[in-house]
Parts: C-alpha cells; structure tokens; sequence
C-alpha cells in the first residue's frame, strides 16, 4: 500500500515537471515569435530614414509627410521595444500609413521612381513586409498552441504555478486588414 501511494506521488511528480515546462516552453515560444516582430518592424524603422531621404532631394516641400514619418518611426521604434501587442499594432499602422504618404509623394516625381537607389529601397522595404507579415502569423501561430493548452485541463490547472496565461493575438488595427494599393 505505501509503495503504491509512492508510485502515485512520484507519477503526480513528473506529471507536474511536465505540466510545468510544457507551459513554459510554449510561453517562451510566444515570447521569442513577439521577439521576431519587433525585429523586423526595426529592420523596417532603419530603412525609412534612407527611404525618406531619398524622396527628399526630389521633394524638399514636403515636410509635414516627413515630419509625420519621423514621429510614427520614433513611436514604433518606442512601442518595439517597450509597448503591448496592440500599441506595437497601432504604431505599426501608423508607421504603413506614414510609408504610403511617402511613396504618394514619390509618384509624382518620375526621376525618383526611376531612381536605383529609390528602387533597391522599395525592394527592401517589401522583403520587409513581407517578413513582417510572417512573423505576424508565426506569432498568432505561437500564441494559439499557447492558449489552446493553458484553456485546457489538465494544463489549466499549473498556469499559477508556472507564470504562464493567455496571450492576445497580434491583429490588425481598424481600417488595417486589406493592404492599401500604391501603383507606380
């Protein structure tokens, strides 16, 4: 009989070593796909200098788009480092609508749209989209295994012990779930 309540107490033991880091496990893997937006929405936030200086030397008159640019670059630079998924979501869609702004302008000047160095950045700041765009979906993926388990007995019942909860998902902020279209 004591042996069989030993078994028991030992099972219940591991169980819960492996409740536990199932739980962290998944946490971290959240944590890290987060990690990967932030990479990237700063790989973006380098490039919009280059991007706006560029656009720039053809349109000097511009400076509220520029000034606009600047603010929205410095808020999701802030909001990577430090902010929430859904402010990191607001400054992202605020940063798409400052870039659109900037290629506006860009439209009307055929020597900038035919520009090497215009063209190499637009091709850069695609590849970043893109990437953003996948670490997006790498994170909700992430967050999704997350909350499937810490919803669910018997995992629900070691989310206290192990730190870990429910994580929000990385939407898209209003008006930000159809990409806007810029021709050239």
């Amino acid at each position: 009989m004591l042996l069989m309540i030993v078994a028991v107490i030992i099972a219940l033991s591991l169980f819960a070593a492996y409740a536990f880091n199932k739980l962290r496990r998944l946490d971290i893997g959240a944590q890290e796909a987060l990690g990967g937006i932030d990479v990237q929405l700063t790989r973006r936030a380098d490039l919009i200098p280059h991007l706006v200086n560029t656009v720039k030397g053809y349109a000097q008159h511009e400076r509220g788009v520029f000034a606009e640019v600047t603010a929205a670059r410095a808020g999701a630079a802030a909001a990577a480092k430090q902010g929430t998924v859904p402010e990191k979501a607001a400054s992202e869609a605020r940063l798409d609508r400052a870039i659109i702004d900037v290629l506006a302008v860009a439209e009307a000047y055929p020597d900038l749209k035919a520009s090497a160095n215009f063209q190499a950045l637009q091709a850069e700041l695609s590849d970043t989209e893109n990437k953003i765009s996948f670490a997006r979906q790498f994170y909700n993926d992430a967050v999704a295994s997350l909350n499937k388990v810490v919803q669910t007995i018997p995992w629900l019942l070691f989310t206290g012990v192990a730190g870990v909860r429910s994580r929000e998902f990385y939407d898209s902020p209003d008006g930000q779930a159809t990409a806007p279209t810029v021709s050239f």
